[in-house]
């Protein structure tokens, strides 16, 4: 199939009227983050009715696409999940239906198989995957970047209805119809400041001041790289927030001082902020810290998590899905709390795992 692209607002607007007629389509991304709090989108590739299509974001504004979003269209997608991210802060939408071939896959067996992987297993097709890691951001794009592009879509297509017939042969397309809806409904808002601390290493070893410091201070610096879309790294370390935490500088000079804080971090204003948020840590009412979802099993349950890991292996082996798919070890504890929580309490996991996991906890199974 030959590629074509789209650059004008009436080239995007003939397209986006194609894709909400069609019954299904092929799409993908390319963007970059490494230096930024957000994902810049560079590029859009879809395939529909034997034609492809690249979109180029950094000549015409692709929020339009929404409306295919929101038509009954099903977008085919690989390893959907920081597209969709993408998508939904250039577009304001995702998807109303979805299949993901990494996903959907894993109910065949196919452990978070690479899009190469699959259309070389199912089709005997062979990806180039040579521009990879291309700068998508710089214009011209080569001949070979833009054949890279619409390789990733080109075949989706087909591997979709491969897919979905194995699926059906199985039993399975419910499972992964299900699955595809889950990631679909992920809640994909920014992080909430207050909550950006949980994401620090060894963070459930602070207590007291410290731990409230270590809020205020990742709070900042969450708030400081989404306003300079920075990613957070650039403002300040992980290691430097819970440095900070600990020690709790009230100067400039506390603050150089201090593992993991250089002058690029106190460079401008940033100094004189972040000892701010220190003193709005240490005078923070400890009710009004945000403490993270408690995932402590009490030590009765410790074992039954083990056996259940062992029981999960066994089970996704039986039935040839991929083991991370079933079960990971956070939906086990999880299930396993006062009150079970998450995946393995409903759905399809709880048929093929969770009331057997019931079972096990209450004493009225064992393994051998």
């Amino acid at each position: 199939m030959k590629q074509v692209v789209l650059s004008t607002s009436s080239e995007l607007d003939a397209l986006v009227d194609e894709l909400a007629a069609a019954d299904e389509f092929a799409i993908d991304t390319e963007f970059h983050r490494e230096r930024s709090y957000y994902p810049h989108l560079a590029l859009v590739q879809v395939a529909w009715h034997g034609r492809i299509a690249i979109v180029d974001p950094l000549a015409v504004d692709v929020s339009s696409m929404a409306r295919v979003f929101e038509s009954d269209a099903l977008a085919i997608l690989h390893a959907s999940d920081q597209d969709l991210e993408v998508l939904q802060r250039a577009c304001g939408a995702v998807p109303k239906r979805m299949f993901d071939s990494q996903v959907c896959a894993g109910f065949l067996g196919y452990q978070s198989a690479s899009l190469a992987t699959l259309t070389e297993a199912l089709l005997k097709v062979h990806l180039n995957k040579g521009d990879q890691l291309a700068d998508w951001t710089r214009r011209p794009l080569s001949e070979t970047q833009l054949a890279y592009a619409a390789g990733d879509v080109a075949h989706l297509l087909e591997l979709k209805a491969a897919i979905a017939t194995r699926l059906e042969k199985a039993g399975r397309a419910e499972w992964a119809a299900e699955e595809c809806a889950i990631l679909l409904a992920k809640d994909r808002s920014e992080t909430v400041p207050e909550q950006a601390w949980w994401r620090l290493p060894h963070n459930r070893q602070l207590r007291g001041t410290n731990r409230s410091v270590a809020q205020a201070v990742a709070a900042w610096r969450e708030e400081r790289a989404q306003r300079l879309d920075l990613p957070v790294r650039f403002v300040l370390s992980d290691l430097g927030v819970m440095t900070v935490a600990q020690r709790q500088p009230t100067s400039r000079e506390e603050l150089v001082r201090t593992r993991g804080v250089d002058g690029r971090h106190l460079a401008g204003t940033a100094g004189d902020e972040l000892l701010e948020a220190v003193a709005r840590g240490k005078a923070l009412d400890p009710a009004l810290v945000c403490l993270p979802p408690s995932h402590h099993l009490e030590r009765p349950n410790r074992p039954a998590v083990v056996l259940a890991s062992a029981y999960a292996g066994q089970r996704a082996a039986e039935l040839g899905i991929d083991p991370a798919i079933l079960a990971t070890r956070a939906d086990l504890v999880a299930f396993f709390q006062a009150r079970p929580v998450g995946r393995l309490t409903s759905g399809w996991r709880a048929h093929l795992l969770g009331d057997d996991l019931k079972r096990l906890a209450a004493g009225r199974a064992a393994l051998a």
